[in-house]
């Protein structure tokens, strides 16, 4: 369980601590919410959730303001026997010198801070929200990849250090090696860092530890990334079926949040930091609406459907084509029996059978005999 006191609230904040002899390194914080005290000081305590700290505003402040010095004491002393973690005061407000005297008393921290109400809230919520969400840590590498967080996992020696360190080197940022705290901000959410120990630390195996910021520099480190792709290596297995077109996604679970899974079989020869690169470009461009496998399946069906409507055209064609020819074979026919009809013909069945014979057999003669002439 995360330990969050109230001290580590007011440093990381910078606020003006008005009790300064209260310990508040001793008093926990577990609830991420905030309250604004408006009902409690009317001394409607139902439902009052003491756990929360407890925000005062210019409302608050104007409404003690007018309360009567009996009530102050009476409402004030009940309000700090819930043992709240702490008043803050939004906008530099001064504190009720009755309401200062009882969390002395009581041992409450008070503070002071110069922003708005509702901008004070926000940030401490949005801020105890990350730092008491739930957590889990795990073996694997974190980096930031065009602003895409990618968590590289894979059994240890798979090469998932040497993929991050080539990731570094064409100009990516290291978040977390070897072993990454995730934490779950919201219900969709979750965020990777590296413990404070390994931090900015990278292990190779043959090298030994490296410092990735003294070594390259602090423009290729971060603290803190949102984890948006994960990405599982693993020996190459030739029974098993790879995705090859990414339809569907694939997805694994880190407390009870769903993040998109791509599986990379490694084989010798195959650049995983190109891939991993490729990878997280791919997801970027499904996150702003495009995606690759879909265009491509909406290019085929398409290529499909205007082959089918093609094929459907020279079928009617090929058929409009076969009738034409038949009408005018049909037509040709009927004309062709009309003209034949009206011709008049020679009788040759009086006509020597060797009449033409003859005839040429004489041309030739002469025309042979003519030739002769020529040559003599």
């Amino acid at each position: 369980m995360q330990i969050l006191t109230v001290r580590h609230l007011f440093q990381s904040f910078h606020f003006k601590v008005l009790t300064p002899e209260i310990d508040s390194s001793l008093i926990p914080i577990s609830s991420s919410d905030v309250n604004r005290m408006a009902l409690p000081l009317t001394g409607f305590f139902a439902h009052f959730d003491n756990e929360r700290i407890q925000v005062f505003g210019n409302v608050e402040s104007e409404y003690i303001g007018l309360m009567k010095p009996e009530d102050k004491e009476r409402i004030f002393d009940q309000v700090c026997r819930f043992r709240v973690p702490a008043f803050i005061f939004s906008r530099n407000l001064k504190p009720d010198e009755v309401l200062l005297r009882k969390c002395k008393e009581y041992g409450i921290p008070c503070a002071v801070s110069p922003q708005p109400t509702g901008d004070l809230t926000s940030e401490l919520t949005r801020w105890l929200k990350t730092q008491l969400a739930p957590r889990i840590s795990i073996h694997g590498v974190l980096v930031d990849v065009y602003g895409e967080g990618v968590l590289i996992l894979g059994d240890s020696g798979v090469g998932k250090s040497e993929a991050a360190l080539e990731l570094i080197k064409r100009g990516h940022r290291l978040v977390a090696d070897d072993v990454v705290e995730i934490r779950k901000v919201s219900e969709v959410s979750l965020i990777g860092r590296a413990p404070s120990i390994t931090k900015h630390f990278i292990e190779l195996r043959g090298i030994g530890i490296i410092d990735v910021k003294a070594l390259f520099g602090a423009e290729c480190v971060k603290d803190v990334e949102p984890i948006d792709l994960v990405i599982k290596l693993e020996e190459w297995d030739k029974n098993k079926d790879y995705d090859r077109l990414g339809m569907d996604e694939k997805y694994t679970e880190f407390l009870g949040v769903q993040v998109v899974c791509n599986t990379l079989p490694i084989r010798p020869g195959r650049n995983i930091a190109l891939i991993c690169e490729t990878a997280a470009v791919n997801r970027r461009q499904k996150k702003m609406g495009y995606n690759a496998a879909q265009a491509l399946y909406d290019r085929v069906t398409k290529n499909m459907m205007n082959s089918a409507e093609e094929h459907e055209e020279e079928k009617k064609f090929e058929k409009q084509i076969n009738e034409r020819r038949m009408i005018g074979e049909e037509l040709n026919l009927q004309v062709k029996d009309k003209i034949l009809g009206h011709l008049e013909t020679i009788d040759l069945s009086d006509v020597p059978a060797h009449y033409g014979q003859l005839e040429r057999s004489d041309f030739q003669m002469e025309t042979d005999s003519a030739d002769s002439d020529q040559m003599g």
